[in-house]
């Protein structure tokens, strides 16, 4: 799915689709260049589930990396092997997911339920009244799960129970792509349009919010600007992507803002203490200084190549481009250092670090895990 085609509404849906998918012809992708200082790495297993068209989360707990797939496949693969933990069917098609803890997996279905395994076994399953995007959050012994008309909802995870809901009143227009659902210490971190709010995870009861960005456009279309995962967490800061608005970090402790920059981009973002990294819609690569915003270096060397969200591998960043070729920059100047295919089809989620394993998960469905030597 493409970033002009995410977008939600009730009765503006389809204008809100043809308004988004119209517009100029995206120019060829620049072809690739020369890897002028290379480094060593291989591809060392493979694995395969069913082919992925929702947007993938892939949590990794104690070198374990869980994944789904659109036909209800849900299983647990050993980072260091590709060894199956296990796998198992929900027995539904699967339209959000895969939330973990490493106990417990979560995943939504296209018919609503949400479905909480076990070990890889069928716990219980609850309808959860609202469309769901975004992967399910596991964490605390709770399920939390965030709906496209921003209403968050937690449920305890041994035994099902609805434990509170909130709904806030939002904008008339959301993204069909994964938003911000993650924990921080004991908050619980929810992205609501350009807001960023901090959650009590016992009940629901907001404890601040901090807007990103402030929305633009001659149109409600034009004017969106959800956060979209995946985020950042570097101590108690968390810098996230606003859609086609901007980038910014958040003190998560205290609530507030401490920077933003306006810049269009699709996909969330990823760094590490120093370096806060993403690709704008035209694919140029910037990497913010993650003390205040200061632009440390940018690449056009990937420009229209359609990237997805990246990865922090140690001192390199890691994309994958729409023909499914995962690339190494280097985190210091930005210079291309290692290229490696997978299966040609584009990423389905932000490449996922377990150690030193890098796996990549595509849409057709094949699992890639790379390893630097």
């Amino acid at each position: 799915m493409t970033a002009r085609g995410r977008v939600l509404a009730g009765a503006l849906l389809a204008l809100a689709l043809a308004a988004c998918s119209s517009g100029p012809e995206r120019p060829k992708p620049k072809p690739y260049e020369a890897i002028a200082a290379p480094i060593a790495g291989k591809q060392v297993w493979s694995q395969r589930i069913g082919s992925v068209d929702f947007p993938l989360s892939v949590p990794v707990q104690a070198g374990v990396f869980t994944v789904a797939s659109s036909d209800g496949t849900v299983a647990a693969i050993q980072a260091d092997s590709g060894r199956e933990v296990w796998r198992t069917s929900v027995d539904g098609r699967i339209v959000a997911g895969v939330g973990s803890d490493g106990r417990y997996a979560a995943v939504v279905t296209r018919e609503g339920d949400l479905v909480v395994l076990d070990g890889g076994k069928l716990l219980w399953r609850k309808p959860v009244g609202t469309k769901v995007v975004t992967a399910p959050l596991v964490a605390g012994e709770r399920v939390f799960v965030l709906g496209v008309d921003r209403r968050v909802a937690a449920w305890d995870a041994l035994d099902g129970r609805k434990l509170w809901q909130q709904q806030r009143p939002g904008e008339p227009l959301t993204l069909a792509q994964g938003g911000v659902l993650a924990a921080f210490k004991n908050t619980l971190l929810v992205g609501q349009g350009p807001r960023l709010a901090g959650l009590d995870p016992l009940n629901g009861n907001v404890r601040w919010e901090v807007p990103v960005a402030s929305p633009r456009g001659t149109n409600e279309v034009e004017r969106i600007a959800d956060l979209v995962a995946p985020l950042v967490r570097r101590g108690d800061s968390v810098c996230v992507r606003a859609f086609q608005s901007a980038v910014g970090c958040v003190d998560a402790e205290r609530g507030n803002l401490q920077w933003s920059k306006n810049i269009g981009g699709t996909e969330g973002i990823a760094g590490n203490e120093q370096l806060v990294l993403g690709a704008d819609a035209s694919d140029r690569i910037t990497a913010w200084k993650a003390a205040g915003g200061d632009v440390a270096w940018s690449s056009e060397a990937l420009l229209y190549r359609s990237l997805g969200a990246p990865q922090v591998a140690g001192p390199t960043a890691v994309f994958v481009d729409g023909e499914g070729m995962v690339h190494w920059l280097s985190l210091a100047k930005g210079e291309s250092q290692l290229r490696l295919p997978t299966d040609g089809s584009a990423p389905a989620a932000a490449p996922a670090l377990a150690g030193t394993t890098l796996l990549v998960v595509t849409r057709n469905g094949g699992l890639y895990a790379f390893r630097p030597e």
